[in-house]
């Protein structure tokens, strides 16, 4: 019988359709000589003093934004750059204890006894703070919660 072949065929299509990008999924990795100049100009400033992991550009809502990836005194910091150059967002890693405690209250909460909060990153829109974003754990599942600073969720898009 020739159901063996068939079958790791089979599998072998299914982890390989798995294993695709999303057609959706725009992101592709650059460098700095490759930026439109506004965007290089920012990113040079932006990465003064840190370490650049990575550049890469991707396309959301029709738009094309630049990601540079950063790493400054030993913490991770994304800048997201827009194709005129200024800054639309910026992801620092931070310390949970120096998260306000309502926030870290609805942490607590969103992880549970059985969860745990495995990092937290400061979220600024337009150069305000808009909310922490931290990855929890909980029964063997991860998930992103995002939190208002005054300790609300931010309702899941």
């Amino acid at each position: 019988m020739q159901r063996r072949p068939l079958i790791s065929l089979l599998v072998g299509a299914s982890l390989v359709v798995m294993s695709a990008p999303a057609a959706d999924a725009k992101e592709a990795r650059v460098t700095m000589e490759s930026l439109p100049a506004v965007v290089r100009k920012t990113a040079a400033e932006q990465s003064r003093g840190a370490t650049v992991r990575g550049i890469s550009t991707e396309s959301e809502h029709g738009k094309t934004l630049y990601e540079v990836e950063l790493t400054v005194d030993g913490h991770k910091r994304d800048v997201l750059i827009a194709a005129d150059g200024t800054v639309a967002e910026v992801e620092e890693e931070i310390d949970f204890a120096s998260v306000p405690k309502p926030v870290q209250a609805t942490f607590e909460r969103a992880a549970d006894d059985a969860g745990k909060v495995h990092g937290v990153e400061a979220v600024s829109k337009g150069g305000k703070l808009a909310y922490y974003e931290g990855r929890v754990q909980k029964n063997g599942k991860k998930s992103e919660v995002m939190v208002r600073p005054d300790g609300t969720l931010v309702p899941k898009e």
